[in-house]
């Protein structure tokens, strides 16, 4: 069993940049791909980035693609989402996920465990 644990959230200008952590525990963290998600309210939950196992490919949603970038450190069990000039409409609550499996996949059914989720909030 994985337990994943988001921060890093918060309340930002619009153009602003935040970085966001996702701590893993409970299981061998470089033997799963990692995801990021964001969920608006009234909105479905949507992809973000995802990364593979070691870290040598990502996967970026192309809205968010040259904003958005995902990186990993498995001797810290640590998935980051870097996101620069952010927009109001980037305002949701940000969620990590893993994946066991051998590829990487876009939709949020395809992981298996789940943080909790931080609030990003972006002004005008």
């Amino acid at each position: 069993q994985v337990q994943l644990v988001e921060s890093g959230g918060g309340l930002v200008q619009a153009g602003g940049s935040l970085r966001l952590s996702c701590v893993a525990s409970g299981g061998t963290f470089s033997s799963y791909y990692m995801g990021w998600f964001r969920q608006a309210p009234g909105k479905e939950r949507e992809f973000v980035a995802a990364i593979n196992r070691s870290g040598s490919s990502t996967y970026h949603a192309s809205s968010m693609k040259g904003r958005f970038t995902i990186s990993r450190d498995n001797a810290k069990n640590t998935v980051y989402l870097q996101m620069n000039s952010l927009k109001p409409e980037d305002t949701a609550v940000y969620y990590c996920a893993a994946r066991g499996g051998t590829r990487w996949v876009g939709s949020p059914s395809g992981y298996d465990y789940w943080g909790q989720g931080t609030q990003v909030t972006v002004s005008s």
